[in-house]
């Protein structure tokens, strides 16, 4: 997650794991899982970690390609990436403010759902 901040999509190792909300992560280093500890919520991503775009097009939850991913407004945003289909260029053809207001308010009803 930590690598993200740093425009680079760096698979994590399980030497540098941690639980953070019921969800694990992986890092690359030491210091990008101690950097993670000290402000998780900065870097968890959107949308649990779901398609933004799909999220914001759809209300659904959509797998992602962890290459695809963009960095708005301090927060980290990722996007199914296979088949010919790349939803980060989508969700920047067609406006990431706008769709990004989108998911926000049909993430607010999947998580509501939820529970």
């Amino acid at each position: 997650m930590v690598s993200y901040f740093s425009n680079k999509a760096i698979e994590g190792d399980i030497k540098f794991e941690t639980v953070y909300k019921d969800v694990k992560y992986k890092f690359s280093s030491q210091k990008n899982l101690a950097e993670f500890n000290t402000n998780p919520e900065m870097y968890v991503p959107q949308y649990g970690g779901f398609c933004a775009y799909a999220i914001a097009e759809k209300g659904d939850k959509v797998g992602i390609n962890p290459k695809a991913f963009q960095i708005m407004d301090n927060k980290l945003y990722l996007f199914y990436n296979a088949w010919g289909i790349n939803t980060l260029d989508k969700w920047n053809e067609k406006g990431a403010g706008t769709l990004q207001e989108k998911a926000d308010v049909n993430w607010k009803t999947i998580v509501k759902k939820k529970s």
